[in-house]
């Protein structure tokens, strides 16, 4: 299965563009952003447990992110309300779960082979923002091809400084304005190597999830599913 599979190109899929199918499992289903392959894919998706669903144990070969949009997540390891961000890296296994129901965005197969360090934050922290350039920014994570952060904008604030290798981006909260063009909470952009000045929150300012670096050399990964 291929769904914005050209890297090369931008992808948007703005949150009243949202398509749900259905997950090999009762009760979730998920909204397919980008893909590659099948069940086992390279995929960015939103998940919905509806309350009182769960899977079975299972591995993530390539590594598991993780944002909780709202309700609540589960696994062995804890319950994680909205606001928290989760990486499990490749290799890592669990049994995720929802008592009350709970919205994610997950990126699987995503990670470099060597990452070991399991990440747990709760972005709802004061101490986990700095401010800075008409911004707050909360650090996620940061490795050899990628950076994570959320970011805060002030309003009308530009997302981007100069070039960027690679983003992408979910918007979580007010609007982020591109090219002219609103894009409300919930939508996800993603963009190729180049230059965006255009890319700005929108009067009331805007929160982000942010990833930038992660693209450049997907073609020479060789994923196989």
């Amino acid at each position: 299965m291929l769904v914005n599979a050209d890297f090369s190109r931008r992808a948007v899929v703005a949150a009243h563009q949202y398509q749900w199918t259905a997950s090999p499992q009762t009760g979730v289903e998920r909204v397919m952003l980008d893909r590659l392959g099948s069940e086992r894919a390279r995929a960015t998706s939103i998940v919905r447990y509806a309350p009182g669903s769960s899977f079975a144990r299972h591995q993530h070969p390539g590594g598991e992110e993780i944002f909780v949009l709202s309700g609540t997540f589960s696994d062995g390891d804890g319950h994680y309300p909205a606001g928290w961000y989760l990486r499990n890296p490749p290799g890592s296994s669990h049994q995720p779960f929802s008592n009350d129901g709970t919205l994610i965005f997950v990126k699987l197969w995503q990670m470099s082979p060597g990452e070991a360090r399991a990440v747990r934050i709760d972005t709802r922290e004061a101490s986990a923002w700095r401010r800075g350039h008409g911004r707050d920014v909360c650090p996620l994570f940061e490795g050899d091809s990628e950076r994570v952060v959320l970011e805060r904008l002030d309003p009308n604030v530009p997302l981007f400084a100069g070039q960027v290798e690679s983003a992408e981006l979910l918007v979580l909260a007010g609007e982020l304005r591109a090219d002219g063009q609103p894009y409300l909470r919930g939508s996800w952009i993603r963009l190729p190597a180049g230059q965006y000045p255009n890319v700005v929150a929108g009067h009331a300012g805007a929160t982000v999830y942010l990833k930038t670096g992660h693209l450049i050399d997907v073609a020479e990964r060789g994923y196989s599913w």
